[in-house]
């Protein structure tokens, strides 16, 4: 069946470093594109960055760019994020998306908090 798992999530301090890593299977990996939401407490989850199926455009949200980073590896079906410069506003649940033609597959989420 299909299965996106995030991992990488945690507690970092302000100005700090993560790289959020999902992990595909059950699909063809390599066909979607596919992106980071994030979620915080009180508000509607949004899109932070896409990345095409082949790799070859990236996307990112205004508050995120320049400090976040989206990349795949079709080899390994993983999709990664690296997140720098972290700031507090930063702190919400973390989502993979894959989307490919009216299919949209979610994974599970992983926390984020930016506090000091």
């Amino acid at each position: 069946q299909v299965q996106l798992v995030e991992s990488g999530g945690g507690l970092v301090q302000p100005g700090g470093s993560l790289r959020l890593s999902c992990a595909a299977s059950g699909f063809t990996f390599s066909s979607y594109a596919m992106s980071w939401y994030r979620q915080a407490p009180g508000k509607e989850r949004e899109l932070v960055a896409v990345i095409t199926s082949a790799g070859g455009s990236t996307n990112y949200a205004d508050s995120v760019k320049g400090r976040f980073t989206i990349s795949r590896d079709n080899a390994k079906n993983t999709v990664l994020l690296q997140m720098n410069s972290l700031k507090p506003e930063d702190t919400a649940v973390y989502y993979c998306k894959a989307y490919w033609r009216g299919y949209n597959y979610w994974g599970q989420g992983t926390q984020v908090t930016v506090s000091s």
